[in-house]
């Protein structure tokens, strides 16, 4: 099999995300290209957009969560992902497998489920939600009537796990706020959720992160025995420089490892981050222990210098000034620091439009 170095993983990954260049894709069509973006907190899949297409306001993707043409709902992982519509549909039948283990495997509720019907549980659930949508406040306590010798906490963890229950507006609509407000997404959209194809989403996946291992996209998804799916797709083969085998599409690009990869902030919780088991593509060993070691598992937005995990960022706003401070993992050269620079006020008139004075620091590199 062909060998592929480690930049060239790197580089065509980073085209696949998008990352290389700036693309004209619409935010649905980004999204959908994407499979989805991870999306725990509110607001970074805006960044991501942001990094990503040419021109994206918040307004793009606020508009569309306010159309119901795109949703937030727990996916891959076990985890919030924001996706299109018809995503939603097909994507969480897929990973149901995956969510109903994790009920089961729960060490702070599993306890509470002995000898409980969860059948019941979901379908009491699906009924309070169909009548008005719910918060998870709001849904534990009548939950707990029924119940009464239950967890209520835990009797709504089931309920999230075993219905697909989306996030609404105004929760992640851009300059708003809101506690996480749950409808199922069969009436919030209208719709019955569709027959699943493994298959034709790990092809998705490979056009968006590949090439990849099996490990690659159990990590990505959360399912299991994804090697008897593969067997079944037509792919080519490569290896990497530790001997694995990686899967791509059959007419995938592969550009050039030579191609520069400008600076780029991603978003807290990016997928190019936490989809794969490998991660050597896009971070060092080093560098994925000091992201990785972060509290409480909060990723924090990060930068990517020559298409590497290079440190991480925040924005602080006081007194009318919008501070963005770049933490660098280690040295970069001043044409890199030049860039980033630059970039990262494109970042803040993007995120602090209003703010009157803005400022962009990069931190003395530390260890």
């Amino acid at each position: 099999m062909p060998v592929l170095t480690q930049r060239q993983l790197n580089r065509a990954t980073l085209q696949r995300q998008l990352l290389l260049h700036r693309s004209e894709k619409s935010p649905i069509e980004a999204v959908e290209h994407l499979v989805g973006m991870q999306a725990q907190a509110p607001f970074p899949p805006y960044f991501g957009l942001w990094s990503r297409l040419i021109d994206f306001q918040p307004d793009d993707l606020a508009q569309r969560l306010l159309d119901r043409s795109v949703v937030r709902i727990v996916l891959m992982r076990g985890t919030v992902h924001l996706v299109s519509a018809e995503d939603c549909l097909h994507l969480r039948p897929m990973v149901q497998p995956f969510l109903d283990r994790n009920v089961h495997a729960n060490t702070q509720h599993r306890g509470e489920f002995a000898g409980l019907d969860l059948a019941e549980v979901a379908a009491a659930g699906r009924e309070l939600l169909d009548e008005q949508p719910r918060s998870a406040a709001q849904l534990r306590p009548l939950l707990a009537e029924r119940w009464p010798d239950r967890s209520p906490a835990a009797l709504a963890f089931a309920v999230r796990n075993l219905l697909p229950l989306v996030q609404i507006p105004p929760r992640a609509i851009w300059g708003r706020s809101g506690q996480p407000v749950y409808a199922t997404a069969e009436t919030w959209l209208g719709r019955p959720l569709a027959e699943p194809s493994t298959g034709e989403v790990l092809l998705r996946y490979l056009a968006a992160f590949g090439p990849a291992s099996v490990a690659d996209m159990q990590t990505w998804s959360g399912l299991t025995r994804l090697k008897e799916v593969v067997a079944g797709l037509d792919l080519r083969s490569f290896r990497d420089e530790n001997g694995r085998e990686l899967l791509d599409l059959p007419d995938a690009p592969l550009p050039d490892p030579d191609l520069p990869s400008p600076p780029r902030f991603l978003a807290p919780f990016d997928n190019l981050l936490l989809s794969h088991q490998d991660r050597t593509r896009v971070m060092s060993p080093e560098a994925r222990k000091r992201l990785f070691s972060v509290k409480n598992a909060v990723l924090p937005g990060t930068i990517l210098v020559d298409g590497f995990l290079h440190g991480t960022w925040q924005v602080e706003r006081q007194n009318g000034t919008a501070t963005l401070t770049i933490s660098p993992y280690q040295e970069m050269s001043e044409e890199d620091a030049d860039a980033l620079i630059e970039e990262g006020h494109r970042l803040l008139a993007f995120a602090e439009p209003d703010s009157a004075e803005k400022a962009v620091h990069i931190t003395e590199a530390s260890r």
